[in-house]
């Protein structure tokens, strides 16, 4: 329901989209390991194609197409994190993401052109929280401890995700 320029929401619509967004059990998708590892890939090439517009100062148009590579690789595996236990996105792994994108998106308003220390600042933290072990990966900042299991709703309780 909208009032003006709020939307306001019922309490079980609250909670029927926590629960969606945060299942008891997480969803399986088929064959989810070979996607992750083809999505993966296609992401890397993404990420040394966009080395051109970082460290070589190389005009758009040799380097968009790797952008969006990047870029659609990138929301598909993400995507599939959330859509298996959005549990993803207050983990580390998950919180990494949103770092390295707002990190990116210093380039719109900071930068005239892609700077070349986000750019290594971005593959760095990546690499850490990607080989780091299951205590970093799983750590939550908002809940200050490792997170692995569902976060757990009773009935017509309101699920607080923010700690």
């Amino acid at each position: 329901m909208t009032n003006g320029t709020y939307i306001f929401i019922s309490p079980s619509e609250y909670n029927a989209l926590m629960n969606w967004l945060f299942p008891q059990e997480k969803r399986v998708i088929p064959h989810k390991r070979w996607f992750s590892i083809s999505l993966r890939t296609l992401h890397l090439v993404g990420i040394a194609g966009l080395a051109g517009a970082y460290l070589y100062d190389q005009p758009y148009s040799s380097w968009w197409l790797y952008l969006l590579l990047t870029v659609i690789s990138g929301f598909i595996m993400a995507g599939m994190e959330i859509y298996s236990d959005g549990i993803w996105l207050i983990q580390m792994r998950g919180t990494a993401i949103g770092i390295k994108l707002l990190l990116l998106s210093t380039m719109i308003w900071w930068f005239e052109q892609p700077a070349a220390w986000v750019y290594f600042l971005v593959i760095i933290i990546s690499g850490i929280v990607s080989h780091a072990p299951g205590r970093l990966r799983y750590y939550s900042i908002w809940h200050r401890r490792i997170i692995t299991e569902p976060l757990q709703l009773g009935p017509e309780e309101i699920k607080d995700c923010g700690g």
